[in-house]
């Protein structure tokens, strides 16, 4: 089953997210931004679930950009449960996030996945996405940051 994740879903949605990440968030912040997220306009964090189980996810913006002068879907977050996985749980998640993508009036929908995860790249690429961009990112505060890097 489909539908707009909810507030009971947080503890799931977070497991899955630390699984896609392969670390522990804290908790509390990752709460504040997805109650945050759930009262948002322009997000929809779809989930599917059976037998009240949680099994993937898949988070949407969606915002009109001036270089495509159309409104556009980024799926922000996509996961499927590990004991999920091979049994296109994935791909009818994602047939139904184009689904509500084009509902909402978007022409496309884009998005960006780390490198090391050659098995979503097959998946998107099997989905009939296609690899135009780079997307470079530099981390502004926290352990990685110049500044704690140079001693600032």
């Amino acid at each position: 089953m489909y539908r707009k994740s909810m507030e009971k879903d947080c503890r799931a949605v977070y497991d899955l997210i630390c699984d896609l990440e392969k670390k522990q968030l804290p908790y509390g912040e990752f709460e504040k931004i997805y109650l945050n997220q759930l009262q948002k306009e322009n997000m929809y964090c779809l989930i599917e679930e059976e037998a009240g189980k949680v099994r993937a996810m898949l988070n949407l913006r969606f915002e009109e950009q001036l270089h495509h002068c159309e409104k556009i879907a980024e799926v922000m977050e996509f996961v499927v449960s590990p004991d999920c996985r091979g049994q296109n749980v994935g791909k009818k998640l994602f047939a139904e996030a184009k689904k509500i993508a084009l509902e909402k009036g978007c022409s496309q929908i884009e998005l960006a996945t780390n490198q090391l995860r050659k098995d979503a790249h097959k998946f998107y690429a099997r989905e009939g996405m296609h690899n135009f961009h780079y997307k470079f990112s530099k981390r502004l505060i926290g352990e990685d940051s110049e500044d704690n890097i140079l001693g600032r």
